[in-house]
């Protein structure tokens, strides 16, 4: 079945990570994200980002920053993964 698209685009972009993810993400790994597909993310990395990647892919804003990017880390402290959501026009 095909996605239908909604919205904005949102693609995340794993900019680092301190230690190493134990699901086997890697720096520079590329994400097309959205409400219905989280492309094979961790399900810890995908619970967290969430939220950010509905308001972002249905236009919302946030009331600080940048209003077309986000920048993210995953729970796991000891690994921290750094992520970066971008709302695409």
């Amino acid at each position: 079945m095909q996605e239908r698209q909604i919205g904005h685009r949102v693609v995340g972009t794993i900019k680092s990570i301190k230690g190493t993810c134990g699901y086997g993400h890697k720096v520079g790994d590329t994400f097309e994200l959205s409400m219905h597909n989280i492309s094979g993310l961790c399900g810890l990395l995908a619970h967290d980002i969430y939220p950010w990647v509905l308001v972002l892919q249905l236009g919302g804003e946030y009331p600080w920053g940048n209003k077309d990017v986000v920048n993210l880390e995953c729970m796991d402290r000891y690994n921290a993964l750094a992520i970066e959501l971008r709302r695409v026009p």
